[in-house]
This record gives structure tokens, C-alpha cells and sequence, in this order.
């Protein structure tokens, strides 16, 4: 097992640009797999809830060049607890959201990086901003002084065509780059997460930075 799961990474990360940031997605993998992962290189793990998180860890502790990162949906009372265990953030959704982590950081001394998680078609399975919405809050977003804001995150709708998955990813960067060209202070568009497991290909042809995968290095995990 341990020399699939190296293969697959090594075979992933050869279909990769150097400058585009593999994140392993290990909710509901073991820490003995990620163990295996980090021994193949991988040095940036995406969790979805702060408890698996938090355990893991605890149990990882010897490990302490790995970068955390927050990509399941976040809710205001777990902000605290995923801003003392994450560097990154990326599925900030919601002004209210961002507000309450700004806040919060400030009392902890923190400064994390986050994206903001952004809907480019309507889907009422995901969170995140619609375009018009993300556009209105750039101002009050500009005044969380405390969050490194760095860019963009996106899911697209299930079941689209790779046309249509493209087409996602491509508004993605070009919403990044739209926000960008207006010089906010506070906000840089360097960062765009897309791609996961069955779409990070397209992603990356889309100008992608970072593409969080699990099923691809870790196989399908339970339901």
C-alpha cells in the first residue's frame, strides 16, 4: 500500500506545474495514510471538520512542517477552534463569516490566510458568495485587517460537463483577476483553489494555485 499511495502522488504531482500547491484531502483518512503521504513529499493536508482535525494533530505532532488547511464548510461557532488549528482557510463564505474571524483573530494574535469560497453558478448545495454578492462586499471585506485574504475558492455544481467545469474554473480566474486590477489593499487575488479529484486538470489549465485531492491519492473512503 505504501508504494501505491507514493506512486499515485508521484504520478499526480508529474501532471502538475511547480508553482500549483497539492493539497491531500484527508477527511476520513487514517493517520497512518498520512503518514505515508508526508513520506512521499506531500507537506499541505486539507480537513473538512475541526474535530478529525484536532485528533489528528495530536497524533502528528512529530510532523511539525505541515500546513493545515480548512476546506469544508465553517460555522461561526467553530471559528475559534479552526482558527488555532488551521493556516489556512479556504472556505470563507460569508461576510458574517469573514467579520467574526477577523474579530477573532485579532483577539488571538493570529493572522491566517483564507479564500473566499464563491459560487460562479447558482447551486443551492454549496456555499459560498455569488459574483454580484462577493462584488458588494469587497469594501467591508477590504476592512478585515486581520485576514490574510488571498485569493478565491470555488466547487462547481455537480454533475456539469468538462466544458462546463471548465467554463467554472475560467470565470473563477477571471473574477480573481477582476478584483485584483481594483487595488485593494487588504485583498490579493494570488491564490485560486480549484480542482479536486475528478476535475483538477481542467482546473489547472484555468490558472489554478492550489487543488485539494483525496480520492485520487487515498481511494474511495466510506460514505
Amino acid at each position: 500500500m505504501t508504494g501505491d499511495l507514493a506512486q499515485r502522488i508521484v504520478k499526480i504531482r508529474q501532471q502538475l506545474p511547480e508553482s500549483v500547491r497539492l493539497i491531500a484531502v484527508t477527511k476520513q483518512v487514517s493517520v497512518d495514510a498520512m503518514r505515508e503521504a508526508y513520506a512521499a513529499g506531500v507537506r499541505d493536508f486539507g480537513e473538512s471538520r475541526t474535530p478529525e482535525a484536532e485528533l489528528k494533530q495530536a497524533e502528528l505532532q512529530d510532523l511539525p512542517d505541515i500546513t493545515w488547511h480548512l476546506i469544508g464548510h465553517l460555522q461561526s461557532n467553530k471559528a475559534r477552534k479552526a482558527l488555532e488549528l488551521f493556516q489556512w482557510i479556504h472556505s470563507v463564505d460569508s461576510l458574517k463569516l469573514a467579520q467574526r474571524l477577523n474579530q477573532l483573530a485579532n483577539e488571538l494574535s493570529l493572522s491566517p490566510q483564507v479564500c473566499l469560497q464563491v459560487k460562479i453558478l447558482p447551486d443551492p448545495n454549496k456555499y459560498g458568495w455569488s459574483v454580484p454578492e462577493l462584488l458588494a462586499d469587497l469594501p467591508a471585506l477590504n476592512q478585515c485587517y486581520n485576514l490574510q485574504i488571498q485569493g478565491l475558492m470555488t466547487i462547481p455544481p455537480f454533475a456539469l460537463k468538462p466544458p462546463e467545469i471548465r467554463s467554472v474554473f475560467e470565470s473563477t480566474s477571471e473574477l480573481a483577476d477582476k478584483i485584483g486590477q481594483q487595488n485593494w489593499l487588504n485583498i490579493q487575488m494570488q491564490q485560486l483553489s480549484m480542482g479536486m479529484s475528478d476535475d483538477y486538470p481542467l482546473a489547472v489549465e484555468a490558472g489554478a494555485t492550489m487543488v485539494r485531492l483525496g480520492r485520487i491519492i487515498f481511494g474511495q473512503r466510506n460514505p
